[in-house]
């Protein structure tokens, strides 16, 4: 029971959750069988080199198929893949119609005619017509036109990644690339993010890169935070939003007027633009009024985030943890998409009447993809988890500890070697309940894009989408509690969410206006970061038009932008909530006498009591301005 808990933070402690620990053990077993199945069944090597359409990997030597003749070639000096038709590609049951060759490079200017084809594979050793043709048939066999590329042959170039070549006509590149797609989903939004990532795949990585300085220039900044910084700070997001919002505007009526926007691309561009410019005025307004509403509260912002500021001061090492956790995401989602691309090429290879080769999947396959894409969620999850608990044991740490001369010594260590002594049970069944509330909203989103037709489906899974967004966001609340709470008392998760959950019931008057605009302010951080790389962005791709499918690549880059931000500046979060949690606990179980003192630094208690005045204040005046307005009223009593 929550009043009977001592509230110290506890030197001996036993494992917490060890049977959801148990199964998620269990659970990366399956992972792990599923990972060398992939490796073993699948051919990751045909997706990443490419294949032809006799069932040979280009730039490796090949064994044979049976039933076809073509297949089984060396093709070592043979590293790219040439669509006979790349301009006008067909998909049939999820398969390209044209025939594709490996070539040993790809034509760098347009061929006309047979003649052309024939001289460069002499000039460049590189042939464009099937492997059984003779070079000298090229003009002379009849069957040439089947067996050669359509005519005229345009210009292309070779993809790095993939090594494919692509054609360099924009019009012909557009159709390449959302056919090229097309085989890896078949949901039209997807098509044209790759699309558009492929296109402008260098200005991407750029913008990214971008978004992660602004990130690591804010979290320096809020450490060192002083007054004219945060004026500076908001005077930056009410410039950027509104230049933004003016800027999409602006590009919207250029396209919507520009005489050359033909293709359906483009005409796409414009729909999309003005989508975001609206929703960019909407967020302006709303933000500017926030802004305008809570300016009086300003200077206690500037006060909390001293005081996190000292904290992480005595903890430095605190402000790589975002860096040590997207490190590991990265490996993670590295990981998975390489199993991912192996169980996805799962197949036994067969030939067809006429003699190329097919590949089919293997029966299961469904549902090791499925289990797949749950590790995902589940893991990244459990990432993001231990480092919640590592941030709230390091504060929990410094908190409860009355000798400021002398700090304990490694924080974080320590935080962490508790958390992989002790807890990770609690961290996985944390995460796990995210997981549980994830995988139906991206079920949801699915049935709803495939149910896109239908005007009568949309409002239901409308509403439940948004029910399951609430839900999760109120679980990872108090998921964050209840990791500090774990962190205090080495409680199992459900003992520590309860507790906390009362502790926060008893002090929500006190603590919920404070955290609620230090997380304003915060989030205005992330505005910030998110506006000026979509202002680059805009910029950039606004002076490459012809990469055509732009707009899309420019919501993911603004998306990864704001999950930047959201990882440096959530240390900034947890320490937060961590400290008001450890406060609340504070003033409960102790008096400030002699034999129960405050563990709380003085800078910290005041800061709280004129913050709490202050709000009374604003009740008191605005009780006072009621009841002003009720004596004017015909129902006053006579005297």
């Amino acid at each position: 029971v929550s009043e009977l808990q001592e509230w110290r933070p506890v030197i001996y402690r036993k494992c917490t959750d060890t049977i959801w620990l148990l199964l998620f053990c269990l659970f990366w077993a399956g992972l792990m069988f599923i990972s060398g199945y992939a490796v073993l069944a699948g051919a990751a090597e045909r997706l990443v080199l490419g294949y032809d359409s006799f069932g040979n990997i280009c730039g490796r030597k090949n064994t044979p198929v049976e039933g076809a003749h073509l297949s089984g070639l060396d093709m070592t000096n043979k590293k790219y893949v040439f669509f006979l038709n790349s301009c006008s590609l067909e998909i049939q049951r999820l398969k390209i119609s044209s025939l594709s060759l490996c070539v040993s490079s790809c034509p760098q200017e347009q061929l006309n005619s047979l003649e052309d084809l024939q001289s460069f594979a002499r000039n460049n050793g590189s042939f464009l017509c099937v492997y059984n043709l003779n070079i000298s048939s090229y003009t002379l066999n009849p069957k040439a036109a089947q067996l050669c590329p359509t005519l005229p042959v345009p210009p292309s170039k070779s993809f790095p990644l993939f090594n494919r070549c692509v054609p360099q006509d924009p019009e012909c590149y557009s159709k390449y690339a959302s056919v090229l797609i097309s085989i890896v989903n078949e949901m039209d939004v997807f098509h044209r993010i790759l699309s558009g990532i492929l296109a402008g795949k260098d200005t991407v990585i750029g913008l990214s890169v971008l978004a992660l300085a602004f990130s690591l220039v804010l979290v320096l900044a809020f450490r060192f935070i002083q007054t004219l910084l945060v004026h500076t700070l908001i005077a930056l997001v009410v410039f950027g939003l509104l230049f933004v919002s003016g800027v999409l505007w602006w590009l919207y009526y250029d396209y919507r007027n520009d005489p050359s926007t033909e293709l359906e691309t483009e005409k796409e561009n414009v729909k999309f633009l003005l989508g975001y410019a609206i929703f960019s005025t909407i967020v302006t307004v709303v933000l500017l009024s926030l802004i305008f509403v809570l300016r009086k509260r300003l200077q206690f912002t500037v006060q909390l985030f001293r005081i996190v500021g000292k904290i992480i001061g005595r903890i430095p090492f605190l402000l790589f943890q975002p860096l040590w956790t997207f490190l590991i995401l990265i490996v993670f989602w590295v990981f998975w998409v390489a199993v991912l691309l192996s169980l996805g090429t799962a197949g036994t290879a067969q030939s067809t009447s006429g003699g190329q080769v097919e590949y089919r999947a293997l029966s299961g396959i469904c549902y090791m993809a499925w289990y797949h894409f749950v590790g995902l969620i589940w893991t990244s999850e459990f990432i993001l988890a231990c480092q919640q608990m590592v941030i709230a044991g390091a504060v929990v740490t410094c908190y409860f500890n009355r000798n400021e001369n002398s700090p304990p010594p490694h924080p974080v260590l320590s935080s962490i070697s508790v958390l992989f002594c002790y807890h990770l049970g609690t961290a996985v069944k944390g995460s796990f309940l995210i997981t549980i509330l994830r995988i139906p909203r991206i079920v949801l989103l699915y049935l709803y894009n495939t149910l896109n037709q239908k005007k009568n489906a949309k409002c239901p899974f409308k509403c439940c989408f948004c029910w399951f967004c609430c839900q999760e966001s109120c679980l990872r609340y108090f998921n964050q509690h209840a990791y500090t709470t774990t962190a205090i008392n080495g409680t199992n998760f459900c003992t520590s969410a309860k507790d906390a959950v009362c502790i926060l019931a008893r002090n929500s008057a006190k603590l919920a206006s404070i955290s609620c605009f230090g997380d304003f302010l915060l989030f205005l951080g992330k505005v910030f970061v998110v506006c000026f790389t979509v202002f680059g962005g805009l910029m950039a791709f606004n002076y490459h038009r012809e990469l055509q499918a732009w707009v899309v690549p420019l919501l993911l880059v603004g998306f990864f932008a704001y999950l930047m931000s959201h990882s440096f500046l959530s240390v900034f979060e947890v320490t937060a909530e961590a400290m008001f949690l450890c406060f609340a606990i504070d003033m409960e179980t102790n008096d400030g006498t002699a034999e129960k003192p405050y563990f709380v630094d003085q800078e910290l208690l005041t800061f709280v009591s004129q913050s709490n005045k202050l709000t009374e204040g604003q009740k008191h005046r605005s009780t006072r301005s009621f009841q002003d307005n009720e004596d004017g009223t015909e129902l006053q009593p006579m005297v």
